[in-house]
């Protein structure tokens, strides 16, 4: 009520400064200027219910002065609109383009925090998986030493204090595979299931994209080599990672995966050929699987890459997806003179 009330005093000085405008005195000029700054100023800060109400009630004894006297009431109508209507139309249009403004970095603001929120969900999510597959490697070499153990528990020339040390460490290695499948537990995501069989091997994935309809190539020089099983799975995610968004947005090309190890790096790269035809849009990905993959290998020391290779072909129109892409995955790993992974 108070905003409209000034308003209604702003527009009201307007009008009757109006008034009889075959003679304007100095000070009246100045008061035309004053009230149009007012009326601006207004405009531009104070919001107003029912604005165009109070400016129609301040025009009804401008209406009525033409009943009286023609020009004076049309003076008085004039006035109103020049020094008040509009130098207040004028600052209400200011103010909401800066509320539109205001509302836009909000909004950007807030897409930003969405898009930090889901990163870090996808990288929590990505750390979980190597926690999981931690579990599976590490649980089945502590089974192990607890199998030797219990061998050299039962062994006839073992005497009894060794045979008591072997079963300390039996003991203690269940006791460690128990401690680390309740801990993993925690890390695990509450609804997740790999869709990927445990403990499949590159060549098997290949094969498997190869049954479902896509041309791939496999080619590596590290088959002599045994990887650890981190290392692995982060090679196997790499590459089944690349393969489905190939499938994905470039449906019918052709990819190559190429695995190669040499001056103690292991790279991983999955390259797709342009696609024959532009797919159809395809909606629900994040493209959050990209996040979760420089997640898993900066965590074991590695750098990926991940972008465009080859300009999309001259019959084709363009599209993301109508050049080549490729995924690379470089790994620092040394392996040691026995084969097995240093």
């Amino acid at each position: 009520m108070r905003n409209g009330a000034i308003l209604a005093v702003v527009a009201g000085i307007s009008l009757v400064n109006g008034l009889h405008l075959d003679y304007i005195p100095a000070w009246r000029q100045l008061l035309f200027v004053v009230v149009a700054v007012g009326a601006y100023l207004h405009g531009r800060h104070l919001p107003v219910r029912r604005d165009w109400l109070v400016l129609g009630a301040v025009a009804i004894p401008g209406i009525v002065a033409l009943g009286v006297n023609v020009w004076d009431g049309v003076g008085a109508l004039m006035a109103l609109g020049l020094f008040a209507v509009l130098p207040w139309l004028a600052g209400r249009f200011r103010r909401q383009q800066a509320e539109l403004v205001e509302a836009g970095r909000q909004r950007v603001g807030q897409l930003e925090r969405e898009q930090q929120y889901t990163a870090e969900r996808v990288k929590l999510h990505e750390r979980a998986r190597i926690a999981s597959d931690m579990h599976d490697s590490l649980g089945h070499e502590l089974a192990l030493i607890a199998l030797r153990a219990g061998a050299l528990e039962l062994a006839a020339d073992m005497s009894e204090a060794n045979r008591e040390a072997a079963a300390q460490l039996r003991v203690s290695a269940v006791t460690a595979t128990d401690r680390l499948r309740r801990t993993i537990g925690l890390l695990r995501d509450s609804g997740g299931a790999t869709t990927d069989p445990p403990d499949e091997s590159i060549e098997a994935l290949v094969e498997r994209a190869v049954r479902a309809g896509m041309a791939v190539a496999l080619r590596r020089d590290d088959r002599s080599a045994v990887l650890p099983p981190l290392l692995d799975r982060a090679a196997h995610r790499v590459t089944q990672e690349s393969l489905t968004n190939a499938a994905r947005y470039a449906p019918g090309a052709e990819v190559r995966v190429t695995i190669e190890h040499n001056a103690g790096t292991l790279t991983v790269t999955v390259t797709n050929a342009p696609p024959p035809t532009i797919p159809a849009p395809i909606g629900g990905g994040g493209g959050t699987g990209l996040v979760g993959l420089r997640e898993r290998v900066r965590l074991l020391g590695g750098t990926l890459e991940a972008g465009p290779t080859d300009a999309a072909a001259p019959n084709v129109a363009p599209h993301p997806a109508a050049g080549g892409f490729a995924v690379t995955a470089r790994f620092p790993w040394q392996p040691s003179d026995t084969g097995e992974s240093a």
